[in-house]
């Protein structure tokens, strides 16, 4: 079990079988993204990776496939028998064999992929919870002791829950919340206690959940707060009641009050930022094509698409669109500096 100063594992333990059944013979071939969605079929990805890089090369460029390049490489890494487990086990515990924890952690890499899509619905980005589960896994072979009598995948499965379950919390909103063990407990537990009580035809009251949660009605409170409020960012327009929905107006954090810069000081920085924009846009008007498509959807949006998107769609690399970005840089500071000189200088 982790130790002091590690992070818990609030989960129950998997299933001791480290490995991933193989999938069900059909007879139409599933796509890609279905395969990788269902961690029944792990074991298919992970040996179709010849096919699907040929199939590759040969047509257009398409979108890396990390998942999947991560899923054909630890297959390349075969399971331990009971007894190689054990033996491998055994050295590193009583010699440090630096090489025998290293066949161990790369023989249960697909336990943590196992484990990992098992948080898939609550973390959009599956190869994160598995690289954190990998650091649970070296975490469970250094202190594993193989002479308990537990199988490493048993007891390596609470640290990579550990470590799976402390990223998500983590991670789970845009502002971190807390992560106190009584924090922990409440993010996992608190709903579905308030469901065990209203099945129970109990009131569901803040000092109700702190008692079969054990812990302080305030931290109930506080956390059903950060839960059911959505993070609002300061850049959203503020709009009143009867403004238009394309009017933007004042911003969450124009309304903010900051005593520390005078007001004549805000106001010429607001000019500044008014007449910048203004000349950003008009160069905007000077670029055509995909030097267009690039300075829109990547230099000048809120949501930047990537390289490997707007690559695919005129058929560059990554390094291609990289260097269209890298120009339009270099010209619109020039355009900047001929257009704003001096004024430009004095606020930057």
């Amino acid at each position: 079990m982790p130790g002091e100063g590690e992070p818990e594992a609030p989960a129950e333990p998997s299933d001791d079988d480290e490995s991933v059944p193989d999938p069900e013979p059909s007879g139409k071939p599933r796509s890609r993204s279905s395969r990788v969605s269902d961690p029944a079929s792990l074991d298919e990805l992970g040996s179709a990776g010849s096919a699907d890089e040929d199939e590759g090369s040969a047509g257009p460029i398409a979108p890396y496939d990390a998942l999947g390049a991560y899923l054909r490489e630890i297959h390349r890494y075969a399971l331990l028998s009971q007894d190689e487990e054990k033996e491998l086990a055994q050295r590193y515990w009583e010699q440090q064999d630096v090489d025998a924890a290293a066949r161990l952690v790369t023989a249960n890499l697909r336990l943590v992929v196992k484990i990992a899509f098992e948080y898939r619905r609550a973390y959009r980005n599956v190869m994160d919870l598995i690289q954190e589960g990998n650091i649970g896994l070296m975490q469970a072979v250094k202190k594993f002791d193989p002479y308990r009598g537990v199988k490493l995948s048993t007891y390596a499965s609470w640290w990579i829950r550990a470590y799976i379950l402390r990223y998500l919390l983590n991670n789970w909103r845009l502002v971190k919340i807390g992560t106190t063990q009584a924090q922990r407990r409440l993010f996992f537990n608190l709903s579905k206690e308030k469901r065990r009580l209203e099945a129970l035809g109990v009131d569901a009251t803040p000092e109700k959940i702190a008692e079969g949660l054990q812990v302080t009605t305030d931290e109930v409170i506080e956390m059903d707060r950060r839960l059911a409020a959505p993070e609002a960012s300061l850049d959203a327009p503020a709009r009143s009641a009867g403004s238009a929905e394309g009017d933007r107006g004042a911003s969450r954090l124009d309304l903010l009050s900051n005593e520390d810069v005078p007001t004549d000081e805000a106001l010429a920085l607001s000019q500044f930022n008014d007449e910048l924009h203004a000349k950003v846009s008009a160069f905007a008007e000077t670029l055509a094509g995909r030097e267009a498509d690039v300075f829109r959807n990547r230099l000048w949006a809120d949501a930047p698409e990537t390289l490997q998107e707007i690559g695919d769609r005129y058929g560059l690399t990554r390094e291609g669109v990289r260097q269209i970005e890298k120009r339009i840089l270099v010209r619109l500071r020039k355009y900047l500096e001929e257009e704003m000189g001096e004024y430009l200088e004095f606020h930057t």
